[in-house]
C-alpha cells in the first residue's frame, strides 16, 4: 500500500511535468507524462492493457518526431525553400543548445530566416517562412498539451477509481 502511494505521488509530479514540457521545451513533457501513466500501472489498483499501453507509447513516439518536423512543415507551407527548410531543422537543434529555452523557440525561426536570405530570397519572404516556422512551433505545443491532456485525463479517472474503492 505504501508502494502504490508512493507510486501515484510520483505519476502526478510526472503528469504536471508533462505539462510543464509540453510548453517549455527543456523537458521531454509527453514522455514524462506516459511514465506518469506507467507508475500507475506498477501500483496494484490499475492494470492497463498491453495494448492500452502500446498504442499510446506509439503515439508519444509519434508526437515526439512530429514536434521537430511541424517546425519545417510550416517554414514550407508558408513559402520557405528547401534553405529555409534545412535552415528550420538545424535552427531547432542549435536552439536546444545554444539558448534553452527559448533557442527552440527562436532557433527554428532563425535558421528559416537565415536560409531563406542565403537563398537569395527577399527579406519579407525570408521573414514570412521564420514565421511559418513558429506557427509550426505552436502547432507542436498544442499537439503535445492535447496529449498532456488526454494522458491526464486517465490519471484522474484513475486516481477516482482508487478513492471509490478505498471507500
Amino acid at each position: 500500500m505504501t508502494l502504490d502511494i508512493i507510486l501515484i505521488i510520483i505519476g502526478g509530479l510526472l503528469i504536471l511535468g508533462g505539462f510543464v514540457g509540453s510548453v517549455l521545451p527543456v523537458l521531454p513533457g509527453i514522455p514524462l507524462s506516459y511514465l506518469g501513466l506507467i507508475c500507475l500501472q506498477f501500483t496494484s489498483k490499475i492494470d492497463y492493457s498491453w495494448q492500452f499501453l502500446l498504442i499510446w507509447g506509439l503515439v508519444v513516439v509519434a508526437i515526439q518526431v512530429l514536434d521537430y518536423f511541424v517546425p519545417i512543415w510550416g517554414t514550407k507551407k508558408f513559402g520557405g525553400g528547401r534553405k529555409g527548410a534545412w535552415g528550420s531543422a538545424l535552427g531547432v537543434v542549435a536552439g536546444i543548445f545554444i539558448f534553452p529555452p527559448f533557442g527552440i523557440i527562436l532557433g527554428p525561426f532563425v535558421g528559416a530566416v537565415i536560409g531563406e536570405l542565403i537563398d537569395k530570397k527577399t527579406t519579407k519572404q525570408a521573414l514570412w517562412a521564420g514565421f511559418g516556422s513558429f506557427i509550426g512551433f505552436l502547432a507542436g505545443t498544442v499537439m503535445k498539451l492535447a496529449l498532456a491532456t488526454v494522458f491526464a485525463f486517465f490519471y484522474v479517472k484513475d486516481i477516482l477509481y482508487i478513492i471509490k474503492g478505498a471507500l
